[in-house]
């Protein structure tokens, strides 16, 4: 990628040093974010994912390598370059072999900066989420500003350059053939055909035929010489969409196919060789398959060398709106209808749904309110119609702490069989405290006691500031 499409995230406590490779980086090319703490950066990670994060050791509060802790977990191809004095270098040593990219001694020379920085680009090739136009043409189907759909973009530009099967797993309508279309054309197989075939949408009987082909006289509507699905991708990528529902017998023969690399056409003795990249989808669990006996393990490990997991719109609602308004103006046009947007009760109403359908179902449901919409401005009541379904509960900042701080006594208290001692003790509170926690939410230790046999106790109130006397 060339420097004037990447954006990296600098992190450095010294506002001197943090201007000056904030003007460096600039002069060459780079657009940067600028950042004087680790939680700065994680919250800066949470608006937009950048393609290289470059971080001082030395930070107050969480230091660079608890932050490289976070991002890994988080954004596990996202690189990382550490800047460190000579005292933190055997951190930084080992900061190297658990995957940071690379480390920098201060003062460190600016050129091998650029090239350190360059030649992590090179080897993690990520990707930058831009409104359709902008971005390249392997990535232009996807409309999001999601961190998200970012990593995972950033780990499929990375993947796409190898010949590397790739399982693509998600909730049905989050976009897997469009991902694995996006693999296709960043790949070195781009001129070649991309062909998908849902594998639990043709009856098993002709499922054979229509994946290795078949002979004239292979069976009795066999008029003719047919080549399967895998020739037909020749050069190219094939996937094959929902695989769990693909057969047992015929999982077999795939098998054999992707380690022989050739097929053998249905009434044919002639074996054929072929060179297509694999690319499976489903939205089934497999592992659970293949616990039934419904899913073959080899087959599974031959499948899934790297897997790709999409998220779904209900954990990336900030492009909701987005690709809500992308959809509109698609589909005025297909409608011949002149469309301003959304009331802004009416995208309230569809950032909180529930969506269980996902992106195939916002882009349906626009649909509909395009083909009834009588005024410019879409409004309420025709979301409200097309959703026929109830909106998230969106809790207020103070309801959500209150649900939270309730849920986690409970688990403590369940963990602990009701031990208010111990419960305390891993909620690193005292029990005076702790009981005060207990009153607000009408939470007994009795409830929690696996041997109860008599109604429980309610809490003791406290006197003078004291905790009850209690053995729990």
């Amino acid at each position: 990628m060339s420097t004037a499409d990447a954006h990296l995230l600098v992190v450095d406590d010294d506002a001197d040093m943090l201007r000056l490779l904030t003007m460096r980086l600039t002069a060459a090319g780079y657009r940067v974010s600028a950042v004087s703490s680790a939680e700065a950066a994680l919250t800066q990670l949470d608006i937009e994912r950048p393609q290289l994060v470059l971080s001082d050791v030395r930070l107050p509060g969480k230091d660079g390598l608890a932050l490289f802790d976070e991002i890994r977990s988080q954004h596990p191809s996202l690189p990382v370059i550490l800047l460190t004095a000579h005292g933190t270098i055997p951190d930084a040593v080992e900061a190297t072999e658990r995957g940071v990219f690379t480390y920098l001694t201060k003062p460190f020379d600016g050129k091998g900066l650029l090239d350190k920085i360059a030649q992590a680009l090179a080897l993690s090739a990520p990707a930058s989420l831009v409104p359709a136009g902008q971005a390249p043409v392997w990535q232009s189907g996807f409309i999001s500003r999601s961190s998200r759909m970012a990593e995972t973009l950033a780990e499929a530009r990375m993947v796409a350059r190898s010949d590397a099967s790739v399982m693509l797993r998600g909730e049905s309508g989050t976009g897997k053939e469009l991902l694995a279309q996006a693999i296709h054309q960043a790949s070195p197989r781009a001129a070649h055909p991309f062909i998908a075939v849902n594998c639990g949408a043709i009856p098993e009987a002709l499922l054979e035929s229509e994946l290795f082909g078949h002979v004239k006289g292979a069976f009795t509507d066999a008029s003719a010489n047919h080549k399967g699905l895998f020739q037909a991708a020749e050069g190219g990528t094939l996937l094959l969409d929902e695989i769990g529902d693909m057969p047992l017998a015929l999982q077999v023969k795939l098998l054999r196919v992707l380690q022989e690399r050739t097929v053998r056409p249905l009434g044919s003795s002639q074996s054929i060789p072929v060179n297509v990249r694999i690319l499976s989808a489903t939205h089934r669990d497999l592992d659970a398959a293949m616990a039934e006996g419904q899913f073959r393990t080899d087959l599974y490990y031959r499948l899934n060398v790297v897997t790709l997991t999409l998220p779904p719109l209900s954990e990336r609602r900030e492009d909701i709106a987005l690709l809500a308004n992308h959809f509109l103006v698609k589909l005025a046009d297909k409608y011949g209808k002149r469309l301003s947007g959304f009331a802004p009760e009416a995208l309230k109403a569809l950032s909180t749904a529930a969506w269980p359908g996902n992106v195939r179902q916002l882009y349906n449901v626009v649909e509909q309110v395009c083909a009834l919409a009588s005024t410019p401005l879409i409004p309420l009541t025709l979301i409200q119609r097309a959703l026929r379904s109830p909106s998230v509960q969106v809790l207020t900042l103070a309801e959500a702490r209150q649900r939270f701080e309730r849920e986690y006594l409970v688990g403590l208290l369940k963990l602990t069989d009701g031990n208010v001692a111990d419960a305390a003790r891993l909620a690193d509170r005292n029990r005076t405290e702790f009981y005060r926690l207990m009153q607000k939410h009408s939470l007994t230790p009795g409830h929690f006691k696996a041997d109860a046999t008599l109604p429980p106790e309610p809490v003791a109130t406290e006197r003078h500031g004291q905790a009850p006397d209690s053995k729990h």
